[in-house]
């Protein structure tokens, strides 16, 4: 049986008014007829917009797509001790970031948000992802990036305009192209992978990856005894570096 250990903070940082990141973090055991197995749903989702209402962006973003996956993949797999089949996981994590770009753009004027989520079904992680938040998997001594940026900047870097080193520090707007929020549909990236004992998925927001390097955070992640306190650690660090943006981290670690 694999169980989970969670740790999550956000916090304001050292130059914004608000908080216009949002997070969720659920976990739970599912009596199935094989067994036991451990569910788990996490989001991070950072809104744009500033006064516009990046704050309500996020939220909105995060109670929809949470609200869609408990009603539509977690509820069955409970009452009927079934996971669902890949197909019908995807097409309804797909249906919930459709469903919360359409509320976003109900509901908010030039707003939007980041989001990025994992679902984990015993040692079977699923991803989705649209924006700049990241997700990566950490094992002692690496880091591993999970996603791929939305953003003109990741675009700059991938086709050689910039190194990624240069990207951190050159004056370049960090224009999102694909996110929750827009009048067209988003288009959301998919990925799946199974974790080993030990590693720890991280879901964090741009606040963090853009002031904390990939190797202090192995470091902060390598030397916490828990995953509360590497989250608390990294958010330390990026307030340390100057905190120029809203900070959130989610920390998964799977042990069997």
């Amino acid at each position: 049986m694999s169980m989970l250990q969670i740790g999550k903070l956000t916090d304001i940082g050292q130059r914004r008014e608000q908080n216009e990141d949002s997070l969720y973090a659920f976990d739970s055991f599912i009596q199935t007829n094989d067994g036991i197995d451990s569910f788990g749903l996490f989001i991070v989702a950072d809104g744009t917009g500033g006064h516009a209402g990046g704050e309500i962006a996020s939220a909105i973003a995060v109670r929809t797509v949470a609200s869609h996956i408990f009603e539509h993949i977690y509820l069955p797999y409970f009452k009927q001790g079934k996971p669902p089949d890949l197909q019908m996981l995807i097409g309804h994590i797909n249906e919930a970031i459709l469903l919360a770009n359409t509320l976003v753009v109900g509901t908010v004027e030039k707003a939007g948000s980041t989001l990025t989520m994992a679902i984990l079904i015993g040692r079977d992680l699923y991803l989705a992802h649209v924006g700049d938040s990241r997700a990566y998997i950490h094992t002692t001594g690496h880091l591993k990036q999970l996603t791929k940026d939305h953003s003109l900047k990741a675009k700059m870097i991938e086709t050689g305009q910039i190194t990624a080193e240069e990207a951190r520090s050159a004056p370049i707007p960090n224009i999102i192209y694909n996110a929750v929020g827009q009048d067209v549909d988003p288009d959301v990236a998919f990925y799946m992978r199974t974790l080993n004992a030990n590693d720890t998925l991280l879901l964090c927001s741009d606040g963090l990856w853009e002031m904390v390097s990939d190797e202090e955070m192995v470091q902060i992640i390598d030397a916490a005894a828990t995953p509360n306190e590497a989250a608390r650690k990294l958010i330390v660090t990026a307030n340390d570096h100057g905190g120029m943006d809203n900070i959130t981290a989610i920390l998964v670690q799977l042990s069997l």
